[in-house]
Protein backbone atom coordinates (compact mmCIF):
# COMPACT_ATOMS: atom_id res chain seq x y z
CA UNK A 1 0.00 0.00 0.00
CA UNK A 2 1.09 3.62 -0.66
CA UNK A 3 1.42 6.33 1.70
CA UNK A 4 -0.94 8.85 1.90
CA UNK A 5 -0.07 12.28 1.82
CA UNK A 6 -3.09 13.86 4.75
CA UNK A 7 -2.44 17.08 2.60
CA UNK A 8 -5.05 15.46 0.08
CA UNK A 9 -7.39 13.35 1.83
CA UNK A 10 -10.11 16.48 1.93
CA UNK A 11 -9.62 16.51 -2.33
CA UNK A 12 -9.52 12.45 -2.75
CA UNK A 13 -12.75 12.26 -0.83
CA UNK A 14 -13.95 14.71 -3.00
CA UNK A 15 -12.72 12.90 -5.89
CA UNK A 16 -14.54 9.91 -4.43
CA UNK A 17 -17.88 11.02 -3.22
CA UNK A 18 -20.00 11.39 -6.37
CA UNK A 19 -18.30 8.49 -8.00
CA UNK A 20 -19.88 4.85 -8.57
CA UNK A 21 -16.97 2.66 -7.74
CA UNK A 22 -15.97 0.01 -10.68
CA UNK A 23 -17.39 -3.58 -10.01
CA UNK A 24 -15.05 -5.39 -7.22
CA UNK A 25 -12.87 -7.82 -9.44
CA UNK A 26 -9.99 -10.42 -8.54
CA UNK A 27 -6.85 -8.66 -10.04
CA UNK A 28 -4.88 -5.23 -9.62
CA UNK A 29 -7.48 -2.44 -9.58
CA UNK A 30 -5.62 -0.08 -11.30
CA UNK A 31 -7.40 3.06 -12.37
CA UNK A 32 -6.50 4.56 -16.11
CA UNK A 33 -5.53 8.22 -16.15
CA UNK A 34 -8.51 8.88 -18.82
CA UNK A 35 -10.66 7.40 -15.07
CA UNK A 36 -9.21 9.65 -12.99
CA UNK A 37 -9.67 12.46 -15.43
CA UNK A 38 -13.18 11.87 -15.13
CA UNK A 39 -13.53 11.26 -11.48
CA UNK A 40 -12.15 15.26 -11.80
CA UNK A 41 -14.49 16.67 -14.02
CA UNK A 42 -17.70 14.78 -12.25
CA UNK A 43 -16.41 16.60 -9.08
CA UNK A 44 -15.42 19.94 -11.16
CA UNK A 45 -11.57 19.36 -10.02
CA UNK A 46 -8.69 21.04 -12.13
CA UNK A 47 -6.32 18.70 -11.35
CA UNK A 48 -2.33 18.75 -13.06
CA UNK A 49 -0.67 16.40 -14.45
CA UNK A 50 1.17 15.80 -11.68
CA UNK A 51 -2.15 15.49 -9.16
CA UNK A 52 -3.79 13.35 -11.51
CA UNK A 53 -0.55 10.51 -11.33
CA UNK A 54 -0.75 10.97 -7.41
CA UNK A 55 -4.67 10.13 -7.04
CA UNK A 56 -4.45 7.47 -9.54
CA UNK A 57 -2.23 5.52 -7.48
CA UNK A 58 -4.19 6.89 -4.07
CA UNK A 59 -7.31 6.24 -5.51
CA UNK A 60 -6.26 2.50 -7.31
CA UNK A 61 -4.85 1.43 -3.75
CA UNK A 62 -7.77 2.57 -2.09
CA UNK A 63 -9.66 0.26 -4.63
CA UNK A 64 -7.37 -2.62 -4.11
CA UNK A 65 -7.87 -2.00 -0.40
CA UNK A 66 -11.51 -2.23 -0.48
CA UNK A 67 -11.28 -5.20 -3.03
CA UNK A 68 -9.19 -6.97 -0.33
CA UNK A 69 -11.82 -6.68 2.07
CA UNK A 70 -14.57 -8.73 -0.20
CA UNK A 71 -12.44 -11.62 0.51
CA UNK A 72 -13.09 -12.07 3.90
CA UNK A 73 -16.12 -14.00 5.32
CA UNK A 74 -18.90 -11.77 7.13
CA UNK A 75 -21.51 -14.36 6.52
CA UNK A 76 -21.45 -14.97 10.48
CA UNK A 77 -21.66 -11.25 10.97
CA UNK A 78 -25.04 -9.95 11.89
CA UNK A 79 -25.91 -5.82 9.99
CA UNK A 80 -24.32 -3.29 12.08
CA UNK A 81 -25.90 -0.04 11.52
CA UNK A 82 -23.39 1.29 14.20
CA UNK A 83 -20.64 0.20 16.65
CA UNK A 84 -20.91 3.16 19.00
CA UNK A 85 -23.29 2.81 22.13
CA UNK A 86 -26.79 4.30 21.38
CA UNK A 87 -26.21 7.01 23.90
CA UNK A 88 -27.04 10.31 23.97
CA UNK A 89 -24.72 13.38 25.22
CA UNK A 90 -27.43 15.94 25.04
CA UNK A 91 -29.06 17.42 28.11
CA UNK A 92 -32.52 16.57 29.01
CA UNK A 93 -34.96 18.93 27.40
CA UNK A 94 -36.96 20.29 30.55
CA UNK A 95 -39.43 23.18 29.99
CA UNK A 96 -38.05 26.49 31.58
CA UNK A 97 -39.26 30.02 31.50
CA UNK A 98 -38.31 31.91 28.36
CA UNK A 99 -37.42 35.05 27.51
CA UNK A 100 -40.31 37.86 27.23
CA UNK A 101 -40.42 40.07 23.95
CA UNK A 102 -39.03 43.03 24.99
CA UNK A 103 -35.42 41.59 26.42
CA UNK A 104 -35.29 39.74 23.25
CA UNK A 105 -35.64 42.84 20.86
CA UNK A 106 -33.70 45.34 23.11
CA UNK A 107 -30.68 44.26 21.09
CA UNK A 108 -31.90 44.60 17.61
CA UNK A 109 -31.65 47.91 15.57
CA UNK A 110 -35.08 47.27 13.96
CA UNK A 111 -38.09 46.33 14.77
CA UNK A 112 -42.05 46.24 14.06
CA UNK A 113 -44.98 45.06 15.93
CA UNK A 114 -43.04 42.92 17.93
CA UNK A 115 -40.57 41.42 15.64
CA UNK A 116 -37.47 41.50 13.88
CA UNK A 117 -37.07 43.53 10.37
CA UNK A 118 -34.65 42.15 8.04
CA UNK A 119 -33.50 42.65 4.83
CA UNK A 120 -35.55 40.44 1.88
CA UNK A 121 -32.77 37.61 0.94
CA UNK A 122 -35.06 36.30 -2.08
CA UNK A 123 -36.67 38.26 -4.46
Amino acid sequence: MTHCDNSLLPAAHAIIAPVKLPRVREENMTLSLEEVEHIAELAKLALTDEEKSRFREQLSSILDYANSLQALDTSDIPPTATVLPLDTVLRPDVPRESLNREELLANTSRKEDGMFCVEAILD
